[in-house]
């Protein structure tokens, strides 16, 4: 039995692949191994496994993950060892080419990553050829959820919002700036603390002053990352995430600003991935 997983900073979704039956599908939280350690991992694994999971049965474990450069990988696979003890076959690699794997297959392109953070890379077929760091939440991730809660939550402590989305947002989440800052500074995963008010982006996304702050978060994005690609108006921007498919009509107009054309936008890669390893297993290859 194989196991691959899709992990961002808040949400990792699972697939559990069974010859002759149908695939068990499951959600659990994100987990990037630059804010939790492997025990966190591990036992928010064994609390969210579905009842049908046999973890002795599973041989195999596919995991692609937010966070997972080289040197954080062996937090994650530590914890995967805990969980599966049985599995003679454990992989752990980036978001980034599971991004690449789901909406490039084994072609050679551009794609990006807008979710609760950002990532991007040139790909040429195999394996990841070319990175500009997005530097993650404090310093950079533009064009991501974080990155659009963390604008929002500037203009509001600031005071800069219109009256009425500063009413607005009061009344939905009645907080103060001092507790904004308290949260962002002194607690835990501030990154998915900032993204989740980018639900209140999606919510009032037909207000001119949201529409402002999405598209100029993409500006940001192309100015700051996607223009430093060598020739980048020459490939299409493919991506997955929640951002980018929610507000796909603001990307493409910002897109084209910037000489570049939309290409394929998934919302989550682990159908395609489902569909890169099943080919793989049909081939009789490991990866």
């Amino acid at each position: 039995m194989i196991l691959i997983a899709d992990s961002g900073s808040t949400k990792t979704s699972w697939c559990y692949l069974q010859p002759g039956k149908e695939h068990i599908y499951f959600n659990t939280e994100g987990f990037n191994p630059y804010y939790v350690d492997s025990k966190y991992i591990a036992d928010a694994i064994t609390n969210h496994l579905p009842v049908d999971i046999n973890v002795a049965q599973v041989a195999a474990i596919y995991f692609y993950g937010a966070g997972c450069s080289t040197d954080k990988i062996p937090v994650v696979e530590q914890a995967l060892q805990s969980v599966f003890k049985h599995a003679e076959n454990i992989s752990v690699q980036s978001d980034l080419l599971a991004a690449a794997r789901s909406v490039l297959g084994n072609q050679a392109g551009f794609v990006a990553i807008l979710g609760t953070g950002t990532n991007s890379c040139l790909f040429d077929g195999e394996k990841m050829v070319y990175q500009v760091d997005s530097l993650g939440f404090v310093l950079g991730d533009e064009g991501s959820g974080a990155y659009l809660g963390k604008q929002l939550l500037i203009a509001y402590c600031r005071a800069l919002l219109p009256k009425d989305l500063q009413e607005l947002f009061w009344d939905t989440f009645k907080i103060t700036p001092d507790e904004v800052i308290n949260q962002i500074y002194t607690k835990p995963l501030p990154n998915r603390f900032s993204a989740s008010f980018s639900r209140f982006v999606g919510e009032h996304i037909a207000h001119p002053y949201i529409i402002d702050l999405v598209k100029n978060a993409f500006r940001a994005l192309f100015t700051n990352i996607i223009c430093h690609y060598p020739d980048y108006e020459k490939y299409s921007f493919n991506c997955v995430g929640s951002v980018a498919h929610n507000y796909l009509p603001f990307l493409i107009e910002v897109a084209a600003e910037f000489n570049m054309s939309v290409g394929n936008i998934i919302r989550n890669p682990i159908d395609g991935l489902i569909k890169y390893h099943e080919t793989l297993i049909n081939k009789d290859q490991v990866v």
